[in-house]
């Protein structure tokens, strides 16, 4: 940073506020989105009035060549609004990781690509990777407040409404061309589990492969995985991509302190912590109309004795399976009317197998199953019809319908505990209009009704105002409510001796305020930051009944999340890149005056690309700070750093690529909450592991 830089004073000025965030937090994060909004304020400012020279005219693009016009580089988002817009111009905030990000930092699953982001923060329980965004988290809760898509498919499942981000999901990290990560309500547009964010996974095509493409890898614990593509366009009007992945790990040992007693193999288990999967991927496009599927299963050890099973047995295991398979057709008609409908199929399949003993203390072992089974099947249907009008307006609106034609439900060991098979549907009905009041005023508002056969309708509204006073500033203030619906778990699982059913659930509503500032702090330079106040109402938690001391969940919880996230963004011309972010975290669980558990209040992140040699080598590096987060027990997990770096290289021989990845390279030690099905209050996660990876195209 050169002294004649014009943001020097004002980024410096907040550089050396950094290192007191842990005080200012105590006043509040208002105070500090007061401090750093008058920074930026100042910076936009000075770039507006600096040297008293008005800002160059943008350049005459008719008269640019085609290589000048492919080097100008405009972010764009497809799941904001359902339609491609610029990121500036998105009623959200939003992060996009792309598929060379990918490669470079070496991430592995979304679980890595949502760590990188500013906001998030990923626990591993040994048995799944959860999501927890703007330090809502909670223990036991399987993502049920972010919806997740693959091209605009919906993957969240009726039963549980997981979100998937480790090896079950149904799409292979090396098939994803970028992920749109979308903060804050989305359920005006998207219904049901869009409360806290919308991902959006937008898959490569066919074209972008043009050939074969094989790849495989290694890693720590005996972890292998192997991947085999074939994607081409054949025509103006036909492509093609078909891939097919298998993954296995051997795992590794844990010791548990919990368990450390000659009866459970002094805390160690082993052996108990194998993982495979195996996924199919089909994507074929002929003209307007679009054949999409996919299909994963995943068998996983649970090292960690959950829900009372025999400790250090690897018998106990969980299956899960999922399966789509969509068609679409989009069409633009010459009125400028663009039409898409959708219809899809699709399928989540779940076995869960735990391993008991029912002798009496200092009897020989007599080991029992239980068995949990899910079967879940349902179809998705849409129609969406967007449009300009007058020059001024961008209408979208559409109707939609999920019918869950299976929704069932298994317990047994030498008995039927539970055996609950049912149906349910609901419908959508959403419209948004894209107002450009001015040149540099736009208004977008948005309402969407859903009535859902379990509990009935609720309409939800959103509204966006998105100013650029100069023409690198923009400035969004952003209103929206949402909704999530109790899943078919919460309301019908009943087991006869710990947990019932209730069947009179409601829905979880949320209010959402949010104010943005983005700012272009020169070429390649853009910084980012946001404001956000939530309140979480009805929330579903699963309680116990004194009435007959059994679990049951009901509506009676209520949440507040309020914070600050800062993000620096540099790209320079020689290929180095660099982000920084920050973010500043308060929940808090109303009902007991107290934070939420595993939510930590300040996440920094800090990313840097390095071209070691131009357009072959490229060095990534990676490094996190979570503080500590609360556990269910009322103690505290410590702050933690995390170092990962990726080795790059292409091109050094055709069509080769190669990577090696080191995770945790300083070998650090933490652990994260644990949930309530654990003994262990907390869970320590990996230490140092690696990865080699070779990708070659015929």
């Amino acid at each position: 940073m050169t002294k004649n830089f014009p943001y020097c004073g004002p980024i410096r000025s907040f550089l050396a506020m950094l290192p007191r965030l842990h005080s200012v937090h105590r006043c509040g994060p208002g105070l500090l989105l007061c401090l750093v909004f008058l920074v930026f304020l100042q910076v936009a400012v000075t770039h507006a009035e600096s040297d008293g020279q008005p800002e160059p005219a943008p350049p005459d693009l008719t008269t640019l060549t085609i290589e000048q016009l492919m080097g100008i580089e405009v972010e764009t988002v497809s799941g904001a609004s359902r339609y491609e817009q610029p990121v500036s111009e998105a009623p959200a905030s939003v992060s996009i990781v792309t598929a060379d990000q990918i490669k470079k930092y070496g991430y592995r699953n979304l679980a890595d690509i949502l760590q990188s982001v500013p906001g998030f923060s990923v626990t591993n329980d040994r048995n799944y990777q959860y999501a927890g965004i703007r330090g809502f988290g909670l223990l036991g809760d399987y993502g049920t407040r972010v919806l997740l898509m693959v091209d605009g498919v919906r993957q969240n499942d009726p039963v549980f409404n997981s979100v998937f981000i480790g090896n079950e999901l149904v799409v292979d990290t090396d098939l994803i061309e970028r992920v749109e990560i979308i903060r804050g309500p989305g359920h005006t547009l998207y219904g049901a589990n869009a409360l806290m964010a919308v991902i959006n996974i937008v898959t490569r095509r066919g074209e972008d492969l043009d050939g074969f493409e094989v790849s495989g890898q290694a890693g720590s614990f005996d972890s292998y995985r192997g991947r085999m593509s074939y994607g081409s366009r054949f025509d103006e009007t036909t492509e093609m991509l078909l891939s097919g992945t298998f993954f296995h790990s051997h795992g590794q040992d844990h010791f548990y302190q919990e368990f450390a007693s000659p009866a459970t193999n002094f805390g160690w288990a082993r052996d108990c912590d194998r993982e495979q999967a195996g996924s199919a991927f089909l994507k074929l496009a002929y003209r307007d109309l679009t054949l999409e599927a996919g299909y994963v299963k995943r068998d996983k050890d649970l090292p960690t004795a959950p829900w009372g099973t025999v400790f250090n047995n690897p018998g106990t295991e969980a299956t899960d399976s999922s399966l789509f398979v969509d068609v679409k057709y989009q069409h633009s008609f010459e009125n400028g009317a663009d039409l898409m409908s959708r219809f899809s199929w699709n399928q989540y399949n779940y076995d869960g197998r735990y391993v008991y003993d029912q002798a009496e203390p200092g009897d020989p072992p007599l080991l029992f199953e239980n068995i949990d089974k899910v079967r879940s099947s349902w179809l998705m249907g849409e129609i969406q019809v967007s449009k300009e009008l007058l020059k001024q307006h961008r209408l979208i609106g559409g109707i939609e319908f999920r019918d869950a034609l299976r929704l069932d439900q298994q317990n047994f060991d030498v008995m039927l505990n539970l055996d609950d098979r049912r149906s349910t549907w609901n419908a959508g009905f959403y419209l948004q209009d894209e107002y450009h009041i001015l040149d540099s005023l736009i208004l977008t508002a948005g309402i969407r009704y859903d009535y859902f056969e379990s509990f009935g309708g609720t309409v939800n509204p959103r509204v966006a105002l998105i100013y650029s006073p100069f023409s690198r500033t923009t400035v969004k203030f952003l209103f929206g409510t949402a909704f999530r619906p109790p899943n078919g778990y919460e309301l019908y699982y009943s087991d006869g001796s710990t947990q019932k059913t209730n069947p009179d659930l409601h829905e979880e509503s949320s209010t959402n305020y949010e104010l943005i500032l983005e700012q272009n702090l020169g070429k390649r330079f853009r910084g980012t930051l946001s404001g956000y106040y939530t309140r979480i109402r009805n929330l579903l938690t699963l309680v116990d009944d004194p009435a007959d001391d059994l679990l049951v969940f009901r509506n009676i919880g209520r949440a507040e999340l309020k914070g600050v996230e800062l993000e620096l963004d540099k790209k320079w011309e020689n290929g180095l890149n660099g982000r920084l972010s920050y973010s500043f975290q308060e929940t808090r669980d109303l009902m007991a005056g107290e934070r939420l558990p595993n939510s930590a209040r300040h996440l920094v992140k800090l990313n840097l690309l390095l071209p070691l040699v131009e357009e072959k080598v490229f060095l990534g590096v990676e490094e996190q700070y979570t503080s500590r987060k609360k556990t269910l027990a009322g103690n505290e997990t410590g702050d933690f750093f995390l170092t990962n770096v990726t080795l790059f290289c292409r091109n050094l021989l055709k069509n080769l690529e190669l990577s090696g990845s080191v995770y945790n390279l300083f070998n650090s030690k933490y652990s994260v909450p644990a949930g309530g099905e654990h003994v262990q209050n907390s869970i320590e996660q990996d230490g140092r592991t690696f990865r080699v990876k070779a990708t070659v195209r015929f």
